[in-house]
């Protein structure tokens, strides 16, 4: 039992920080960012080419991740997405797409095989006799305080308070003289590095991999599809939900088992309550 407290605190607090971002977009824009796990695997695979290839200090993997991450959103967000944004399913179409040509680009360059990545920390530390590695306990801490200062800027910030307005009723904000496209491009931004980190965290916590965009995007869109879409509190607490259910799962039953019972989750949420447990909630 307490195997599996420690071990669903630890991976909810990942999924927490994959679907957040996910969850800013549409809030924000209305759409829906099919490419966000692309940005996932970007982070990843950047600090692998900056520490293990290139052999630069972790730190400085981790923020080139993280601006590869940024660069890539708001690249993604002014050439693609801004064009298209009136249109919903062309967006969702257009980056999915783009997903797969990504996909495409990392085969290129460093080959279909997965990687193994090297930990950010060394280490294993026993908590009432369950080994929990350094490595996923700092990068769960790490996504908390990630969350709890993405919190406090949305809630605390002027140009949090502008991503609220924006988020609640974006025709209002450009009255009162906040340009919406502005803050869309931030959100993207914002969006863009939480995606980086996760990946950083997440290949290190299991593999490197061209299709590791897959899973994170279908944990973003089952925790803000079952949270309620657009709900940043329904998405935190269901993250942590998914996180302990896929825990139990391969714990009791089997590894192989671990997304069905959330993907039966997300038909039976639709099916009772298509806004989801939180409903339709803004930042």
């Amino acid at each position: 039992m307490t195997h599996i407290i420690i071990q669903g605190l630890l991976l909810s607090g990942l999924y927490a920080l994959i679907a957040v971002g996910f969850t800013m977009i549409f809030s924000v824009g209305r759409v829906l960012n099919l490419a966000y796990g692309v940005y996932i695997m970007l982070g990843g695979y950047i600090y692998f080419q900056c520490v293990q290839v290139w052999h630069l200090p972790k730190a400085v993997g981790f923020v080139m991740a993280v601006a590869a991450g940024v660069a890539f959103a708001v690249a993604t967000y002014q050439l693609l997405v801004r064009r298209l944004e009136n249109n919903p399913v062309a967006v969702e179409i257009s980056t999915l797409i783009l997903a797969v040509v990504m996909q495409a680009l990392i085969v290129m360059i460093y080959g279909a095989a997965s990687r193994t990545m090297w930990p950010l920390v060394n280490g294993v530390w026993r908590i009432e006799g369950v080994a929990v590695t350094y490595n996923i306990l700092i990068a769960t801490v790490a996504s908390w305080f990630i969350l709890g200062g993405l919190m406090w800027f949305v809630h605390k910030t002027h140009l949090g308070r502008a991503i609220m307005a924006v988020s609640m009723d974006r025709k209002g904000a450009m009255v009162s003289g906040i340009d919406p496209r502005r803050i869309s491009l931030i959100t993207w931004a914002i969006s863009g590095g939480l995606g980086a980190i996760a990946g950083v965290f997440f290949a290190t916590y299991t593999q490197l991999d061209p299709s590791m965009w897959v899973g994170p995007l279908i944990i973003a869109v089952a925790v803000v599809v079952i949270g309620g879409i657009g709900s940043i509190v329904g998405s935190l607490i269901v993250a942590h939900l998914i996180g302990f259910m896929e825990t139990i799962t391969t714990s009791l039953l089997a590894a192989e088992l671990r997304g069905v019972f959330t993907m039966l989750l997300i038909i039976i949420v639709l099916i009772v309550t298509p806004k989801g447990l939180f409903g339709r909630e803004e930042l």
